[in-house]
């Protein structure tokens, strides 16, 4: 069996407020950790049935970005709940509300 490897390193100041994030994947095409400014990570855990999340960001992380973040992630989402579920009325749902907060930013309102 062929297994991948993902690993995130958090570099926290003394009130442990992540300074730096790196991740590396051993799929990867390029080799070595590479830094990012925010990270979502969600895990379902079905014997509970619920989800466990990971949410960090860096404390120079630009909150015009980290909005844009998060509307990029329910995107995402919406594109693999169409996919694994197939079900277009959530995914349609979920990109309707990417709009609507896009606009939201354009905006101000």
């Amino acid at each position: 069996m062929k297994k991948s490897t993902i690993q995130f390193t958090v570099s926290l100041d003394d009130n442990n407020v992540p300074e730096k994030i790196e991740w590396d994947a051993s799929e990867k095409p390029e080799s070595g950790p590479s830094e990012t400014k925010s990270i979502s990570v969600a895990l379902w855990d079905h014997n509970h049935k619920n989800t466990m999340r990971i949410d960090l960001w860096s404390k120079d992380m630009p909150v015009d970005e980290m909005k844009r973040f998060y509307i990029d992630c329910i995107g995402g989402l919406s594109q693999s709940v169409l996919t694994a579920t197939g079900d277009e009325f959530m995914a349609k749902e979920m990109d309707q509300l990417c709009d609507r907060l896009a606009q939201h930013i354009r905006t101000g309102k």
